[in-house]
């Protein structure tokens, strides 16, 4: 299958039937944390559901592991949040990262790496747990360093499906970035902050080696809005090198966190050259 398709396909089935997958509905979370299993366990990957409380209610996320060949101790993990706000279906935050996480896990599957990958799906990235340590990605995290694993790097994709080609619809925190950086939101986005600069460069790196996607790579420290507004937060708050890729959400699509957040709005064959570009940068890394 394309892969286009297929992303269609994911994200049309967590905005369409699964919708508002709001921390409020914890048995709507729960069927999309096995959904998510399935499909991991559909490419053949042996799927582990981590448990963790909120509030009084038990929420997953789902780690699937392609074990390294020869360094299986080094680890790199590639994640993404499948919750959404109560205000919107979530095509772009996050069904579109979430898919791109599946994406890559199918592309990826059986391919000999060295090194080990591991594809997460985490619950809870919204408000009110954002950037708490109830979050699900600061439990994995957590439960990584409390286990010393050798944890070389984390990608997370976080809302990568949203482009425009109009003049002036890519937007900044800081009004004299568009002196530096495109005006135009037809790229991707690699960052990070300046602890994880070097791993983040690398990423972008090796992005532009597998797909002709323009990408825009950028370090900055945490007072730059948005630098580390999702799941690598959580690693880097363990000292993990981590990264976001985006297509910078607020600063681009007008939809964030409305109704409007639809599978229509985005853009799949687009999202494919991300899962392209991305592959490349994971085999880079674990080959």
């Amino acid at each position: 299958m394309d892969i286009s398709v297929y992303l269609h396909q994911v994200v049309t089935v967590l905005a369409r039937e699964f919708g508002f997958r709001s921390y409020r509905d914890a048995e709507r979370l729960e069927k999309t944390a096995d959904f998510l299993s399935g499909q991991f366990t559909s490419l053949g990957y042996q799927v582990t559901k981590q448990p963790f409380l909120f509030r009084g209610k038990t929420y997953h996320n789902i780690i699937a592991e392609l074990t390294g060949k020869s360094s299986p101790e080094k680890i790199l993990v590639v994640g993404a949040h499948y919750d959404s706000v109560q205000t919107t279906p979530g095509a772009d935050d996050n069904a579109s990262g979430v898919a791109g996480v599946l994406a890559l896990a199918r592309v990826c599957a059986g391919t000999p790496l060295n090194k080990t990958v591991r594809f997460a799906a985490f619950s809870l990235e919204e408000m009110p747990t954002y950037r708490t340590s109830m979050m699900g990605s600061y439990q994995y995290a957590q439960s990584l360093h409390e286990k010393e694993e050798q944890i070389e790097g984390m990608i997370c994709l976080e809302m990568i499906g949203y482009f425009s080609d109009r003049a002036g619809s890519q937007h900044y925190p800081v009004p004299f970035f568009k002196m530096r950086y495109p005006t135009t939101g037809n790229f991707i986005a690699i960052v990070g902050t300046m602890k994880s600069r070097k791993f983040t460069a690398r990423v972008a790196g090796d992005f532009q080696k597998g797909t002709d996607l323009p990408v825009v790579s950028m370090s900055a420290p945490p007072i730059v809005i948005g630098i580390d507004f999702s799941d690598h937060w959580s690693f880097g708050k363990f000292g993990y090198p981590a990264c976001m890729v985006t297509d910078t959400a607020f600063y681009r699509n007008l939809n964030y966190h409305g109704p409007m957040d639809i599978p229509e709005t985005l853009d799949y064959e687009r999202m494919a050259k991300v899962v392209d570009g991305l592959k490349v940068a994971i085999e880079e890394w674990a080959l």
